[in-house]
């Protein structure tokens, strides 16, 4: 498995050793016994073999599969954007066939009902009662395909859904299957008709991923296996018989990512980041504000002039990541961890995770989308600045 390149290393501060004392060898730390880590190395391997069945269906992503791993391992929610045909739907299909779970797919259209979503009381004229009609959010895996289309109603019992795990119907509450996840694809074009998720909501993804598009190199592989008018896109007769990870494997694993190390370092690492997004100027992160490249043309220069210019770093964003993105950041770099092998925590997951946990809680003020900036500019700028560990 490669790393997912995300968020770039500190002025000085180089790639980090995985063995730099972030594995609790250093004067009072708690450790990690050689026991623990043989262990976490060897049930991470399944998840290589779960990535493996995936690939055999979807070409490249693997920003996206490394997320939606990530929110397997953790039991976050996982917001998938991207304009159509990047394959986010066939992704998710793809982990849910690969791994024994329950799975359903709920597409999102304005007219949608919280009854079509939870489910709702059928009266029986027999016995002159009303029964439960289970909805399909009773599953372990809820593709929520083109979440923002959904009416507030529904969204609101989504919402329930995702934070409480549980769903009322009529009188009774019903407790949702464990492991449960909502991985929610969203358009981020063509807006007209959508219904825009309500922050108290978007802060219940742990993850956001941006979908963006293949290679050259990725697209030929995509052409080659599917510009074809019968058949199915998936692995080979055979191999998607078994699947590659079970359920009691699965809680296993989020148990022993419960037992992966953070040294204290790397938990005020953690720390200073998202206190970084709230407060930039008290947290030494005043002068030039993040920019691109101004773009080709005759204003080229001039913009290029207004984005070196130095602009208190303050007035970028109205808000930051609350106390749940410092959880978020936290689990995430744990089951990045994971995924490596290793029993601990080092900044090199917590900047590999970061993006992905912090993108979507950072809302940024007039003047930063004034200056065609972006929640991911302003989370590189602060990864380049607080100090690495």
């Amino acid at each position: 498995m490669t790393s997912m390149p995300m968020g770039g290393a500190g002025p000085g501060t180089g790639t980090e050793s995985p063995n730099r004392g972030f594995n609790g060898s250093g004067p009072g730390a708690r450790g990690v016994s050689a026991a623990t880590a043989e262990t976490i190395k060897r049930q991470s391997a399944p998840l290589a073999a779960l990535i493996q069945r995936i690939h055999e269906t979807v070409v490249g992503q693997d920003e996206m599969v490394r997320g939606l791993l990530i929110g397997l391992l953790t039991g976050g929610h996982v917001l998938l954007e991207g304009v159509p045909g990047l394959a986010k739907t066939l992704t998710i299909s793809a982990l849910a066939k690969a791994i024994d779970a329950s799975f359903k797919r709920i597409q999102f259209t304005p007219d949608l009902l919280p009854a079509d979503l939870v489910g709702t009381l059928i009266y029986d004229p027999r016995n002159a009662t009303f029964t439960p009609r289970k909805g399909p959010i009773f599953a372990h895996l809820v593709l929520a395909d083109e979440i923002n289309r959904a009416p507030a109603k529904v969204q609101s019992a989504l919402l329930e859904a995702m934070q409480e795990r549980r769903v009322t119907i009529g009188d009774e509450t019903y407790a949702l299957p464990d492991p449960f996840l909502v991985l929610a694809t969203q358009n981020p074009i063509e807006q007209e008709g959508t219904y825009p998720l309500p922050e108290a909501q978007v802060d219940r993804f742990m993850l956001k991923v941006t979908v963006g598009y293949p290679t050259k190199q990725q697209e030929r592989q995509i052409l080659d296996r599917m510009a074809r008018t019968s058949g199915t896109f998936g692995p080979a007769s055979g191999s998607a018989s078994k699947p590659a990870l079970q359920i009691p494997d699965l809680l296993e694993a989020r148990r022993l990512v419960d037992g992966v190390h953070i040294d204290d370092r790397v938990r005020d690492y953690i720390v200073e980041l998202v206190h970084a997004t709230r407060t930039p100027d008290a947290m030494g992160l005043g002068g030039a504000a993040p920019g691109r490249a101004p773009a080709p043309g005759k204003d080229a220069v001039r913009r290029g002039r207004e984005q070196a210019t130095a602009s208190p770093a303050e007035k970028l964003v109205e808000f930051g990541g609350s106390p749940r993105a410092t959880i978020s950041l936290a689990l995430a770099s744990k089951a990045h961890a994971f995924l490596e092998g290793r029993a601990f925590v080092t900044p090199h997951d917590v900047k590999s995770v970061a993006p992905l946990v912090l993108r979507h809680r950072v809302i940024l003020s007039y003047e930063a989308e004034a200056r065609d900036l972006r929640p991911d500019d302003v989370v590189r700028w602060i990864l380049d600045r607080v100090p690495t560990p």
